[in-house]
C-alpha cells in the first residue's frame, strides 16, 4: 500500500476513533494497480425544507472506500448507508454511499461559509474528490418587498404594475395572475414581463380590465401578494354633427338645428363625458313664396294665310319666387279671323313649282362639291409626280442634299453636315449598331439594332412610284454619366450607396463581433459578440452619405445635427443590439434642454420616417439614443441609414456649433490679386475633413486653427468682413461693407461648404506682406475675429493633418481586439448584477452610476440588460479605452469581487 494512504488512513482514525485495520487489510489488495476512482454520481446542491433532512449521494467506481467530508470533517461512519456492486462490463467496484444532513447540523455552523460537503473516495491508485455541494436552510418570508397597487388607466395607454417577491432561499420565482389565471407573454404579446418581475401591459385594451396578483414560490412555500384592480376606462368622444335641419319658419325668421352623440366611442369604466353641447342652434330666414301671375294679353296679330291670328300673355305679375307656384292655364291663344269664310286652298302649279327648285338647288351643290375635289387632288398630286425608280434609287433620292437638315456644328460627336449618310452602304461601315431614333438617355434596354434590318439589304428590283418625302437625322452620342469610377454597395436593393474610399470602411466580421470605424470622422460601429449567429459571415459597411437622394431634408425650423451615415447590409437579422456612434453640433451644456432631438431613418423607397423623439420613448420605441457632448450613440437592432436632427424647445432658442475656417494660396502669388477663402461648417470632424480635402484640391492653405462658433436659432444671418487693410498697399474688391451667409442656409444643415470669399489687389507686385482682420459674426450674437499676417511670396506649408478630435482608431478591428472589456470578465460582471437584487445593487445602480438610466424599460426587456449596458460603455469609451469609469461604478456599488477580478484578468 502506497505511504501517503496509509497516513491519511491513520490520521481518519486519531480524529474520528474508527478502527481502519481491517479496511486496509481488504479494501488494498496487492492485486494489479487499479486506476484512480471516478465519480459516476456527485453530490448535489440540496435545500431543507421546514425539518425534512438532505439527502446526499454520490457513487463512484473502481472505489474501494467512500466517505463523506462536511466543512472540512470527516462524518461519522455510521452515519453512512454504503451499497457495493460490481460493474458487468468493466469488472469494477462500483460503491454508491448516502448520507443525510439535518436543519441542525446546518444551523449549528458559524462563520461566512455556507454549509458544504464532498465525497472522497479510494482505490489502490489513490484518492478523488467530488465537487462541493452545498445546503441551506430553506425559507420564504412571508411580506412582499413591493406589492402591485390598482389604478385607472385610458385605453391603449402603458400600464406598469410592480412586484418585489419576499425574501427567501432559494430566490422566489414569480407569476403574475389575472383574474386568477396565468398569464403567459408567449401567448398574449400585449403582456411582457421584465428581469426584475414586473408586468408591463404595451397597450391597455378593454379586455385588460381584470385583477392581478403577483404570485412568489420556491421549495418552501407560495406567496401571493395583495390583488391590484386594473381598470381601463375610455373617455367620450362626439360623433360628427348632423346636417343641419330645414328651417323651423316656413315664411320669415326662424331656427336651423344639428346634433351630435357622445358615442365616439362611448364613455365606459368611468371614462369622462364629451365636453361642450350636443347641438348646436343657429337663426334661419326663409323668403316667403310667391305664387305668379299672367300679364294682361297682348295684342292680337295679323291674319295669317291659314286665315287664323294669335295673342299671348306672361307669367310675370309676378314671376313665381322662393317656391311660389307657377300662373296655371295658357299662355297662347288662337282664333279664326274671318270669321269662317277662308278657305285653304293651293294651287297645283305653285306646288310643282316649288318642288322641281329644291331638286334643282340639289344637284348643283353636288357638282360644285364634285368639283372643288378635283381641283384639291391635282392640286396635292403635282409636286408628288415621279418617275419610276428602282428601290435603291428611291432611298438614295430620299437624302437629297436640299431636303436634308444640316447638324449643329458645335457637337463633335454628329456626322458631318457635308456627308449626308447612305443607308444603301453595308453594315459593315458602322462601328457600332445603329439603333432606331427618338429613344431616351435611359433606354438602351428598349433600343432595337437596325444593322441586320431588311432595311439596309438589297431591295428587289421593284418598280415603285415615290409619293412620300423621307427626311432623317442621325446623331451619335456618348452619355458620360453612365460610367461609374467608384465601387458601390447595393443598399436594401432599392437605391444605390456609393463607396467613397475616403468616407467609408468595410470588413467580414463573424460571431466574435468587432467594431467598424471611419477614420477621423467620429462615425464607428460596434458589433458586439454573439450578435452574428455562429458558423455565418457577413460583409458589413459603413458610410458617411454625400449624395443628394440621401441628404437628410430640414422640416420647418428643424436642423441637421450629425452626417448621414448608412451600415449594412441592410435587413440583417442581429441577435443583440449594434451601437452606432455619430458625432453632432448640437450644444448641450445648457442647464435647461434647448433641444427636440429627433433620429431620423430612410426607408427603402427614399422617403425619411422618424425613428425616435429624445425624452419620448416608450417600449414601442425600437431604439435607445445615448446622448454626450459632442457625439450620440444608438443602441439599435436593425441597420439603415440614419441620421440626427434638432429643433429648439420653446422658449429659449438652441444653439448648435460651427467651425470658421479661414484659407490662403499656398503658392506663391504672382498675380495683383490675392483671394482668401473662409469657410463655415458644422462642428464635426466629418465637416472640417470635407473642408480640408476641398481645399487641398485648390491648392489653399489652412491659414489659423479653425474658430468655434455658437450660432442662435435667432432667425439672423451671419455677417463676414475685412477691416484694417492697408489701403497704401492694398484695396478690397468688395463693393459692400460686408457679406452675409442666409441663416436659413446654415440652420438647415443641408447645404456642405459654405464660404464667403475676400478679393483683394495689391498696388504692385512689389508688395508682399499683407495684414488684416476677419470679423465673423452672427447679427446680434456671437463672433470671431482672424489676425491676418502673412507673406504672399513665401510658399506656406501643406495643411496639417486632418484633426481626429481623439485617438486614432484603425477603420475595423475583428474579433475580441475590438473591446477593451475582456470576454471572461464580462460574463462575470453580468452573471453578478443581472440577477435582481432587494437591495438594488444590480444593473439598475450600473445603469445609474453611468448615466444611461434615461429610460430603463428599453435595458429591462433584453436578456441580458448588463451586457447591453455594457456594450454601450464600450461606444461611449472607444477613444479612451479606460476601465476607470467602469471600475468606479461597482466600487461604489459594493462589486468588490468583479473589481478584483477585473484587477487580475485585466492584467492578464
Amino acid at each position: 500500500m502506497p505511504p501517503a494512504i496509509l497516513l491519511i488512513l491513520c490520521v481518519i482514525s486519531c480524529k474520528t476513533g474508527i478502527d481502519y485495520s481491517e479496511v486496509v487489510s481488504d479494501s488494498f489488495p496487492s492485486a494489479p494497480a487499479e486506476p484512480l476512482p471516478e465519480f459516476q454520481l456527485e453530490p448535489e446542491d440540496g435545500f431543507v425544507v421546514k425539518n425534512r433532512p438532505v439527502q446526499l449521494r454520490c457513487r463512484a467506481a473502481p472505489a474501494t472506500q467512500i466517505y463523506f467530508k462536511c466543512n472540512g470533517e470527516w462524518v461519522n461512519q455510521n452515519d453512512h448507508v454504503t451499497k457495493e456492486s460490481l460493474d458487468q462490463i468493466t469488472g469494477l467496484v462500483v460503491r454508491e454511499v448516502d448520507i443525510s444532513v439535518s436543519r441542525t447540523q446546518v444551523e449549528e455552523l458559524f462563520g461566512l461559509e455556507d454549509y458544504w460537503c464532498q465525497c472522497v473516495a479510494w482505490s489502490s491508485a489513490g484518492t478523488t474528490k467530488s465537487s462541493r455541494a452545498y445546503v441551506h436552510i430553506a425559507y420564504l418570508r412571508k411580506a412582499f418587498e413591493q406589492e402591485p397597487l390598482g389604478r385607472e388607466v385610458r385605453l391603449e395607454q402603458e400600464v406598469l404594475l410592480q412586484c418585489r417577491p419576499p425574501e427567501g432561499i432559494p430566490p422566489a420565482e414569480v407569476d403574475w395572475l389575472k383574474n386568477e389565471e396565468t398569464i403567459d407573454p408567449s401567448q398574449d404579446s400585449n403582456f411582457l414581463m421584465t428581469i426584475d418581475h414586473d408586468l408591463i401591459i404595451k397597450q391597455a385594451r378593454l379586455s385588460d380590465t381584470a385583477n392581478y396578483t403577483c404570485v412568489a414560490r420556491n421549495h418552501v412555500a407560495r406567496r401571493r401578494s395583495s390583488t391590484a384592480a386594473l381598470i381601463v376606462y375610455v373617455s367620450g368622444g362626439w360623433s360628427s354633427w348632423t346636417e343641419w335641419l330645414e328651417c323651423s319658419a316656413r315664411c320669415g325668421r326662424g331656427w336651423q338645428r344639428r346634433t351630435r352623440s357622445c358615442t365616439n366611442p362611448a364613455p365606459l369604466n368611468g371614462g369622462a363625458f364629451c365636453e361642450g353641447p350636443p347641438f348646436q342652434r343657429v337663426t334661419c330666414t326663409t323668403l316667403c313664396p310667391v305664387d305668379g301671375g299672367w300679364t294682361e294679353w297682348a295684342k292680337w296679330s295679323v291674319c295669317g294665310t291659314e286665315c287664323t291670328h294669335w295673342t299671348s300673355r306672361e307669367c310675370q305679375a309676378p314671376p313665381p319666387r322662393n317656391g311660389g307656384l307657377h300662373c296655371s292655364g295658357s299662355m297662347m291663344e288662337s282664333k279664326n279671323c274671318t270669321d269662317g269664310l277662308c278657305t285653304r286652298t293651293l294651287d297645283p302649279g305653285i306646288g310643282v313649282m316649288v318642288y322641281a327648285g329644291l331638286v334643282g338647288a340639289l344637284l348643283l351643290s353636288v357638282v360644285l362639291v364634285l368639283c372643288v375635289g378635283v381641283l384639291a387632288y391635282r392640286r396635292n398630286c403635282h409636286h408628288l409626280q415621279g418617275d419610276i425608280t428602282d428601290s435603291s434609287s428611291a432611298l438614295t433620292a430620299a437624302f437629297h442634299p436640299g431636303n436634308y437638315k444640316p447638324p449643329r456644328q458645335d457637337n463633335p460627336h454628329l456626322l458631318h453636315p457635308s456627308a449626308p449618310p447612305d443607308l444603301t452602304a453595308t453594315a459593315g461601315t458602322f462601328r457600332d449598331p445603329l439603333f432606331s431614333l427618338r429613344q431616351g438617355a435611359n433606354d438602351g434596354h428598349h433600343k432595337i439594332p437596325m444593322t441586320t434590318s431588311p432595311l439596309l439589304d438589297p431591295l428587289p428590283s421593284l418598280k415603285i412610284k415615290v409619293c412620300v418625302c423621307v427626311r432623317v437625322r442621325v446623331r451619335v452620342c456618348v452619355d458620360q454619366s453612365d460610367v461609374f469610377m467608384k465601387d458601390e454597395y447595393h443598399h436594401g436593393g432599392h437605391h444605390t450607396v456609393v463607396r467613397d474610399p475616403g468616407h467609408s470602411t468595410s470588413a467580414t466580421l463573424g460571431s466574435l463581433g468587432g467594431r467598424l470605424g471611419i477614420p477621423n470622422t467620429g462615425v464607428s460601429l460596434l458589433v458586439p459578440p454573439g450578435t452574428i449567429p455562429q458558423g455565418k459571415f457577413y460583409e458589413m459597411y459603413l458610410i458617411i452619405n454625400k449624395s443628394e437622394k440621401t441628404t437628410l431634408p430640414s422640416e420647418g425650423s428643424q436642423t441637421v445635427l450629425s452626417p448621414v451615415v448608412s451600415c449594412g447590409p441592410s435587413g440583417m437579422l442581429l441577435s443583440r443590439p449594434v451601437v452606432l456612434t455619430l458625432p453632432h453640433c448640437a450644444q448641450l451644456d445648457t442647464p435647461t434642454p434647448d433641444w427636440t432631438l429627433t433620429l431620423k431613418t430612410q426607408t427603402h423607397q427614399g422617403a425619411w420616417e422618424e425613428v425616435l423623439t429624445v425624452g419620448e420613448e416608450s417600449l414601442s420605441s425600437p431604439c435607445y439614443l445615448q446622448l454626450e457632448e459632442s457625439n450620440c450613440h444608438v443602441v439599435m437592432e436593425q441597420l439603415g441609414t440614419y441620421g440626427l436632427v434638432g429643433q429648439s424647445c420653446p422658449p429659449q432658442p438652441a444653439c448648435k456649433r460651427l467651425q470658421l475656417a479661414l484659407f490662403a494660396p499656398r503658392a506663391p502669388c504672382l498675380s495683383l490679386d490675392y483671394i482668401l477663402r473662409i469657410y463655415c461648417t458644422q462642428d464635426t470632424p466629418h465637416a472640417l475633413r470635407e473642408v480640408l480635402e476641398l481645399e487641398r484640391s485648390l491648392g489653399g492653405v489652412l491659414m489659423e486653427d479653425p474658430k468655434p462658433l455658437l450660432f442662435k436659432d435667432s432667425y439672423h444671418n451671419l455677417r463676414l468682413s475685412i477691416h484694417d487693410i492697408p489701403h497704401s498697399h492694398w484695396r478690397s474688391k468688395l463693393l459692400a461693407k460686408y457679406q452675409e451667409i442666409p441663416f436659413h442656409h446654415i440652420w438647415s444643415g443641408g447645404q456642405r461648404l459654405l464660404h464667403c470669399t475676400f478679393s483683394l489687389e495689391r498696388g504692385s507686385l512689389a508688395v508682399s506682406q499683407l495684414s488684416c482682420k476677419i470679423c465673423v459674426r452672427q447679427v446680434e450674437g456671437e463672433g470671431q475675429i482672424f489676425q491676418l499676417h502673412t507673406d504672399i511670396q513665401e510658399t506656406l506649408p501643406p495643411c496639417s493633418p486632418i484633426p481626429s478630435g481623439g485617438t486614432c482608431l484603425p477603420s475595423s478591428q475583428v474579433g475580441p481586439y475590438a473591446f477593451r472589456l475582456p470576454t471572461t470578465i464580462r460574463q462575470k460582471i453580468c452573471a453578478s448584477l443581472d440577477a435582481p437584487s432587494a437591495r438594488g445593487c444590480d444593473w439598475r445602480l450600473l445603469a445609474h452610476s453611468l448615466d444611461f438610466d434615461r429610460y430603463l424599460n428599453y435595458f429591462a426587456t433584453k436578456p441580458s440588460p448588463t451586457a447591453v449596458l455594457l456594450d454601450l460603455w464600450e461606444a461611449c469609451h472607444q477613444g479612451d479605452a479606460d476601465l476607470v469609469s467602469l471600475a468606479t461604478a461597482l466600487e461604489e456599488m459594493g462589486k468588490s469581487e468583479v473589481m478584483v477580478v477585473m484587477m487580475t484578468d485585466g492584467d492578464c
